[in-house]
């Protein structure tokens, strides 16, 4: 059984669509901590598209577990 890579999906309102400049960051929306990257991007596609309609609303996902383990990202992931 291969080791979970924890990912984090969250956004906000951001100044511009093509940044990631976040206008309110007391008022993220944090989707959650997923296992690996297709649970984050399963959740990523679901809060995007409840906000399809809100040019200013931008999602991500941060890969966790390179942050908490650079080494390990040597292995790669999609």
């Amino acid at each position: 059984m291969s080791k979970p890579l924890l990912h984090l999906v969250f956004g906000g309102e951001v100044d511009d669509p093509q940044g990631m400049d976040f206008t309110d960051t007391d008022n993220l929306d944090i989707v959650g901590i997923f296992p690996n990257y297709a649970a984050a991007l399963d959740a990523w596609r679901g809060a995007s598209h409840t906000h399809v309609d809100n040019a200013s609303m931008k999602y991500t996902i941060v890969h966790l577990h390179r942050l908490l383990e650079p080494e390990d990202d040597a292995e790669g992931e999609a």
